[in-house]
């Protein structure tokens, strides 16, 4: 079987939010799609490890926040490689709340959807959440970010909880091989070739090259915890 078939499924990624006895949750999200039109009925993906499946499943609700494709990094690693099990991931991130409680953020978001939760399907790992739309709003007209783009623009990784997760070589392809690192924490990996703009740091620059407090553009992990093992 060629797994590299699956990577030709298209994906968006979003921030999935909850709050239950009146603690605010969200995680990154790439499995989300509607399934009826009427009723208008949506269906997230989650994995039984995160908190926020936790929440879901208690308060039966949940809204999906669709990100713009500017959201930076280090937003993407405060919901997809922290904990709300150990962090307020809410501290200092604007939001709102949507009709039904939900909580939903307002930066760097193209609009949100708020749903009750109409069924549970186990599927494993994850449990698909399927529910009804009961509130949504559009908040501009950005571009949306898709999986692809941060992949293969942002050069995101993928944690381990998702149900897309595939490990990634440390080494070029091509004849030079370029030695590349990992961050043992999220799974980032930093390629030389691509640098880290977001940090001011140009392509072509050569991890020994970075400056010794560079950190994880997700996960803020120290430099010298990476690996090209």
């Amino acid at each position: 079987m060629d797994d590299r078939a699956l990577y030709d499924i298209t994906y968006g990624l979003y921030i999935i939010t909850a709050i239950c006895d009146d603690y605010m949750n969200g995680q990154i999200a790439n499995t989300v799609f509607q399934v009826t039109s009427d009723p208008k009925t949506i269906t997230v993906c989650i994995n039984k490890q995160n908190l926020t499946h936790e929440m879901i499943e208690k308060s039966k609700r949940f809204g999906v926040c669709i990100l713009t494709q500017d959201a930076p990094m280090d937003m993407i690693g405060l919901f997809g490689f922290k904990s709300g099990r150990e962090i307020n991931k809410f501290e200092g991130v604007a939001y709102i709340t949507a009709q039904e409680g939900t909580p939903v953020i307002t930066d760097y978001c193209k609009g949100y959807i708020e749903c009750d939760l109409k069924q549970s399907v186990d599927v494993g790992t994850h449990t698909m959440f399927i529910g009804d739309v009961v509130d949504a709003q559009v908040f501009k007209k950005d571009k949306p970010l898709t999986y692809a783009y941060y992949h293969q623009v942002k050069k995101g990784t993928a944690p381990k909880t998702a149900p897309t997760y595939r490990q990634e070589s440390l080494m070029d392809s091509s004849e030079n091989e370029v030695p590349k690192y990992r961050c043992p924490i999220c799974g980032y990996v930093y390629d030389p070739e691509v640098g880290d703009e977001n940090a001011g740091v140009i392509s072509e620059t050569q991890f020994a090259d970075l400056p010794e407090d560079w950190t994880c553009p997700l996960c803020r992990a120290p430099k010298s915890s990476f690996t090209n093992e």
